[in-house]
């Protein structure tokens, strides 16, 4: 039976675990068929089906709409997918997988530190050495599109087939374009980033193909499905605080300078039990204020956050109709 819905998720390494955990946390199991199957589902979700590929594979079926989600890098979107938003839309940045795609430089070229620089030491190598720069990446789109940007044009994009961060050291060309989490790798090969040599700082996505069959039981699925991840990912960043506010009653115009939200208000036979909802930076402004009220507080973790308005798929669905 075809599943209305195809969430694809990486089959390997961290990016699979991270995302298993996140649907985990936000209270939705993925399910695999088997230790190394390629095929799952998600638990409760009949007509989920989940399809486990490289990231580099999930992109190319984000790009022609043979699954309606994909988790996989902005790096790779937006290397593959020259037509990127009228067929993708990223719907929640899921803040793993962080890593930056950047230009390095070797050590050795002292006085190149910004992009500035690099242009004009290509002019000179084009003019003494008589041929042009060369520049090795796996990031062929995004390299020449930055390189365009800012105006370093005596250089020639090459194809890494290999470790692009051992391209200049191994005379395969003299500068890269790659990606990095730590620079560790980039500094063991004696290579540097020039001060705006980031072309972007990239992170796993949950991203939505817009010309996957957005079919009625699709849509369906797929509403339930990111109003749990939106609610979930609103906690992280929420705190539940409950405090009894005694005679002294703490006002709702002074609570909403710090943001905060009035989940409850009971009355109580010596003043009123309050509970709120805070943003996790807010804590300690409004803990310090409570406090000079001699009022203490309980601080807690919330789960889930729902909000009224399903929110990312409002915006999903007004870009599939």
């Amino acid at each position: 039976m075809t599943k209305a819905l195809t969430i694809a998720v990486p089959s390997k390494g961290r990016l699979e675990e991270k995302s298993a955990e996140m649907f985990t946390q936000a209270g939705m199991n993925l399910k695999r068929a088997g230790a190394r199957g390629y095929t799952g589902t998600l638990v409760g979700f009949e007509g989920v089906e989940i399809a486990y590929l490289s990231a580099a594979e999930i992109a190319a079926r984000l790009r022609d709409g043979s699954v309606h989600f994909g988790i996989t890098g902005e790096d790779l979107l937006r290397e593959e997918v020259s037509d990127l938003e009228s067929v993708i839309q990223f719907v929640m940045s899921l803040g793993f997988g962080h890593a930056d795609v950047v230009v390095a430089i070797p050590n050795s070229w002292v006085d190149v530190a910004t992009m500035a620089d690099l242009a004009e030491v290509a002019s000179d190598f084009r003019l003494h050495k008589g041929r042009l720069m060369r520049v090795a990446t796996k990031y062929i789109n995004l390299a020449t599109d930055y390189f365009a940007a800012n105006d370093v044009k005596d250089i020639q994009i090459v194809t890494s087939f290999g470790a692009t961060e051992g391209a200049p050291a191994s005379s395969a060309a003299e500068a890269i374009v790659d990606i990095t989490s730590t620079g560790a790798t980039l500094a063991a090969n004696d290579l540097r980033v020039p001060e705006d040599g980031v072309i972007l700082k990239s992170q796993a996505n949950l991203a939505a193909a817009l010309k996957a069959n957005w079919s009625p039981e699709a849509r369906s699925a797929a509403k339930q499905i990111l109003a749990r991840l939106s609610a979930f990912q609103r906690a992280t960043d929420m705190l539940e605080v409950k405090f009894n506010a005694g005679a002294d009653k703490v006002s709702q115009d002074t609570l909403r300078v710090f943001s905060a939200v009035t989940i409850s208000v009971t009355n109580t036979h010596d003043g009123q039990a309050v509970t709120l909802l805070i943003d996790h930076s807010q804590l300690q402004n409004i803990t310090e204020f409570l406090a000079t009220k001699q009022i203490g507080v309980t601080v807690s973790k919330p789960d889930f956050v729902f909000s009224p308005r399903n929110e990312l798929f409002e915006r999903l669905a007004g870009a599939i109709l």
